[in-house]
């Protein structure tokens, strides 16, 4: 819905409250035209049913509203006198026009004074219970949202199984897009697995500020762009257009920034020309070939041990073993293991039209130069360039396009250039030999950014094996995701405090127990 037609549905939403309540609002010795003005209605509502100003805040903030409303319904009642439970519960199946009906059809009495304590203690659970939600979403929404590390994309930097804090505040928090949704959970209902939002309406894209912009080499979590599959037991192949914020989360590094001209040379990232530098933490990893004396052959299920190799390895001849996934420092240790011939780096020359933007000569490990496009930029656009900026027009910035022969019409008006409306990065995994990133699906629009990660505050290992073969990973808990140097655990200090914590509450008790004794 674009922004004109959710001022004029907000509109038409005050008009319907102004004629559903005047009647209760004159009942409270207030004008009736003041429940007609927006915001400033909700205000002297929250006045009316003695609840406070800063509740209205609260009925404009999606997802959060959803629940806030049926507690103005009920609290509306309450106050008019209508507070038993078929009252409640007309209250809220109505969506809130029993209010209405009260308004136009009952004599009802104002009492301002009513008893703000819920009238049921099952009333007050479920009113704790709303009210624990509405901060929990909100502090999931706006500042810290929890994610799980699926994949081995990351490994060695963060590895599956890890379980992360990840900040919605750093890049600044994007408001929701998708207007009805369940609290605290991404697209899908957990044991009922059916979609956990409805699509229509949609708000605009808006972002809150943040303190800092995306870096170079930043670990960053963001919905992924090509995500149009259905998940939910569906089999028959169909495509689905799913919200942005619904779309699946995914966490790469982002190796390219907005005008930033990239290219991969031999699997190796270059930025302008120059060789990427990655930060110490980052363990980047090729697949190679290990070449050993078959009448020798090395304890390789020892070396995977202890190098901790996570990702597969298998022998393709009888005196040769591929490693999926090997840092440098693996590498180098391998070369000096009795038995082995040689080791070799597996590049790609063969063309892979499975590559962004699949109309290049390009592979996995070598691509480019490519440009990666930068709000307010404009560029040509001809029958070489449209594929690569094909679905921004289209798909992210929401244009018409057609094409016949060399002619170019976007919305309509024939044109040679374009500019951009949005900043786009460039995302990777360092597991550059299994990671699905931007070399297949291409660029990551700004508003699909979620968000940083910050802190991994558990995590196990073997999660996928059954839970009788997971093991915590203790050297990881309480660790930051970026920073100099390697990761920490601020574990013991944390258990230090929680101690120190008890134990001083254990003596405050103890003295205030003998002061009053």
């Amino acid at each position: 819905m674009e922004l004109s037609g959710w001022i004029l549905f907000i509109l038409i939403v005050q008009v319907i409250h102004g004629l559903g309540t005047w009647k209760l609002y004159t009942a409270a010795q207030r004008k009736a035209w003041e429940a007609f003005v927006p915001v400033y209605n909700a205000i002297v509502l929250m006045k009316i049913i003695n609840r406070p100003t800063w509740w209205t805040l609260l009925l404009f903030i999606p997802i959060i509203n959803l629940f806030m409303f049926p507690i103005i319904w009920i609290e509306t009642l309450r106050t008019f006198g209508k507070k038993t439970t078929p009252d409640m519960l007309l209250g809220i199946f109505t969506l809130g026009f029993y209010i209405a009906f009260v308004n136009y059809t009952q004599n009802v009495t104002y009492h301002p004074a009513r008893e703000l304590k819920a009238p049921t203690k099952a009333m007050d659970t479920v009113g704790s219970l709303a009210f624990a939600i509405i901060v929990a979403t909100f502090v999931h929404t706006y500042f810290i949202q929890p994610y799980t590390i699926p994949t081995s994309s990351l490994e060695k930097s963060l590895l599956v199984g890890d379980f992360l804090f990840v900040s919605k505040f750093h890049y600044g928090a994007r408001t929701p897009m998708t207007t009805v949704a369940a609290p605290m959970v991404h697209d899908t209902l957990p044991i009922l697995k059916t979609k956990s939002y409805i699509k229509w309406p949609q708000l605009p894209y808006f972002r809150l500020p943040g303190f800092q912009k995306i870096q170079r080499n930043d670990i960053v979590v963001f919905n992924w762009p090509v995500d149009t599959v259905y998940k939910f037991f569906d089999r028959s192949g169909r495509r689905a257009d799913k919200p942005i914020d619904k779309k699946s989360n995914y966490v790469k590094r982002c190796v390219g920034l907005p005008g930033d001209t990239l290219s991969l040379k031999d699997g190796y990232v270059y930025i302008d020309g120059n060789k990427l530098q990655l930060p110490e933490r980052a363990k980047p990893q090729y697949s190679y070939k290990v070449a050993f004396d078959k009448n020798s052959p090395p304890n390789f299920e020892y070396i995977l041990k202890e190098l901790n190799i996570t990702d597969a390895a298998y022998q393709t001849a009888q005196d040769t073993v591929m490693f999926s996934a090997l840092t440098d420092e693996s590498v180098n240790r391998i070369k000096n293991v009795p038995g082995i011939k040689g080791v070799v780096k597996m590049v790609s020359h063969a063309v892979e039209k499975a590559i962004f933007p699949h109309t290049q000569n390009w592979n996995v490990d070598n691509l480019g130069p490519i440009y990666i496009p930068k709000a307010g930029v404009t560029v040509e656009l001809n029958s070489n360039t449209l594929p690569f900026y094909k679905r921004i027009i289209t798909d992210y910035e929401h244009n018409t396009l057609e094409t016949n022969g060399n002619e170019i019409k976007i919305n309509g008006t024939p044109t040679h250039s374009y500019t951009f409306k949005q900043n786009y990065y460039w995302m990777m995994g360092d597991n550059r030999h299994n990671s699905e990133d931007s070399r297949y699906w291409g660029y990551v629009p700004e508003d699909h950014i979620v968000g940083k990660p910050i802190f991994i505050w558990m995590s196990i290992d073997g999660i996928n094996n059954g839970i009788k073969n997971w093991k915590i990973r203790w050297d990881r808990l309480f660790t930051t995701v970026s920073g100099e140097g390697q990761p920490q655990s601020y574990f013991k200090y944390f258990l230090i405090l929680l101690a120190l914590y008890f134990l001083g509450e254990y003596f405050y008790k103890k003295k205030k127990k003998k002061a009053n004794a």
